[in-house]
Order: C-alpha cells, then sequence, then structure tokens
C-alpha cells in the first residue's frame, strides 16, 4: 500500500514539474515574441533614421510611451500641451485659452475673441510635432527619401526628406527634411512646408535649428528650437526661437475626458 501511495505522489510530482516547465517555456516564447516585434521596428526605417531614433533614446522606447507633457515658455503664460501619444488627442491650456482635439474636432474656449489668434484645427499639434521630433517621423504611412547635405558654414549635415501617403493626416503633402550630425547621429534641423490651409504642395522650406535637448526618462527631447532664414538652400540668422520646460512623458494612459469639447457657454468649435 505505501509503495502505492509512493508511486503515485512521485507521478504527481513529476507531471506536476513537466506542467511547469512546459508552461515556464510557452511564458519564455510570448516574452521573446513580443521583444521581437518590438525591435523589428527598427527595422522598417532606413538605416541611417534607424541611427537618429537610436541617438535619442530608441523608437522602442518611444513606442511604450502613451503619455508626453511639456510646457512652451510664453510672455503672457506657459502653454501646457498634453497629447494621447496613441491616439494622438491632444489640448493644449494656458490662463486664458484651452483648445484641443478629442479625435472628432478641434474646440477651442476662451476668455474672450483676443485670447486665442489662430485656427484650432491646425494648431492643437503644431508644437507637438516639432516637439516630438525626431520620432514622429516614425509614424505609419511615411516615405523617406535621401537628399543633399545641408551645409551651414563648414560644417555639412546629412539627410533625408519624409514624405506622406495619401490620406495620411490633416496635410498629407507636408513635406519635411530631417538633417542630423552625422557624428552624434542626433537631430540638427528640420526642414518643413505648410499645406494646412492652402491643400496644394508647396516650395516654401521653413527650417528649424534643435540646439539642445534634455532627457526625459531616456528619450532625448528638445529644449530649445530657433527658426532659422532659409533662402535659396543657404542657412542665414536666427529669427526666432521657442523654449520649452517641465516635460514629462510616461507609460500611462491619459484620461479621455482631458480630451472632450468642454460644455462651457464660451466654447467654440471648428
Amino acid at each position: 500500500m505505501k509503495t502505492l501511495i509512493t508511486l503515485s505522489l512521485t507521478t504527481i510530482f513529476l507531471i506536476s514539474c513537466t506542467r511547469q516547465t512546459k508552461s515556464e517555456k510557452e511564458d519564455t516564447t510570448q516574452t521573446t515574441t513580443k521583444e521581437e516585434i518590438i525591435s523589428d521596428r527598427s527595422k522598417d526605417f532606413p538605416e541611417d533614421i534607424a541611427a537618429v531614433f537610436n541617438a535619442h533614446g530608441g523608437i522602442q522606447k518611444f513606442d511604450q510611451m502613451n503619455t508626453l507633457i511639456f510646457e512652451l515658455v510664453k510672455p503672457t503664460g506657459n502653454e501646457k500641451h498634453t497629447t494621447d501619444l496613441k491616439t494622438r488627442y491632444a489640448r493644449v491650456e494656458t490662463n486664458r485659452f484651452a483648445l484641443g482635439f478629442d479625435g472628432n474636432e478641434a474646440w477651442l474656449q476662451q476668455e474672450d475673441s483676443t485670447s486665442f489668434k489662430g485656427n484650432p484645427r491646425f494648431y492643437h499639434n503644431l508644437m507637438f510635432y516639432f516637439y516630438a521630433m525626431p520620432f514622429v517621423l516614425g509614424d505609419d504611412g511615411i516615405s523617406y527619401q535621401k537628399v543633399d547635405d545641408l551645409k551651414v558654414g563648414d560644417i555639412s549635415y546629412p539627410g533625408y526628406k519624409i514624405t506622406y501617403g495619401d490620406g495620411v493626416g490633416d496635410s498629407p503633402k507636408d513635406n519635411y527634411f530631417l538633417y542630423y550630425d552625422a557624428t552624434s547621429k542626433k537631430m540638427k534641423f528640420l526642414g518643413y512646408t505648410v499645406t494646412f490651409f492652402s491643400k496644394e504642395s508647396s516650395e516654401k522650406i521653413s527650417l528649424i535649428e534643435y540646439t539642445d535637448w534634455n532627457d526625459v526618462h531616456g528619450l532625448l527631447l528638445p529644449k530649445t528650437l530657433k527658426w532659422r532664414v532659409y533662402e535659396e538652400g543657404k542657412v542665414g540668422d536666427v529669427k526666432s526661437e521657442r523654449n520649452f520646460i517641465n516635460a514629462n512623458i510616461s507609460k500611462e494612459k491619459p484620461s479621455l475626458s482631458l480630451f472632450k469639447k468642454p460644455t462651457l457657454e464660451k466654447e467654440n468649435t471648428l
């Protein structure tokens, strides 16, 4: 009888160990698969573009984030920008107005008609695009084309032209030009066209210099942007600059209610 009990216990123990080992193998396989899916993203881009992403902390790390917050310094009061990185819902708020995008429409709430001068639909993600560079150039529907180097004094910056597929975003005819430092691979200049209002392709290129960076939880995001004179391919003086503070990026998902259109009397919608 004791022999039977001993054999039974031994059999149960072996079956348990086998199931545990099998479960551990399955868990390892699942983990490996997830890691492979994340790492494969870097293979979707030209080698140079992938190198720029890596110099800024990696597109894989950026992909894991859900919320981006930063403040644009303004003399009349800072603008706080909050973006859901997965849906691209957005909210911009100051002490005089708030505007946002909830996935369907852009909305504006302000003290009076002079508080915000602009188009909410155009502005809700404008600074986000400039600030989240170079990572937003890893969005779906983008094509990359090598272009001539941008020469500034004695230094040449390699570059790529970025175009969008039809129907991608509000302005699929926009073009971007990413130029980076050949040694560090960090982004240095961004050229861009604006077609939101005309809906037609444009040859007029504006140029931003990315002068310094903040390490925000392992990702390099801009601290200062300088708009430069840019005519006939030549880079001129600084025209204006924007400074950013209180940046934060996290895996925590933002509440969708943050981006909803207010129900206050002074709201306006586009």
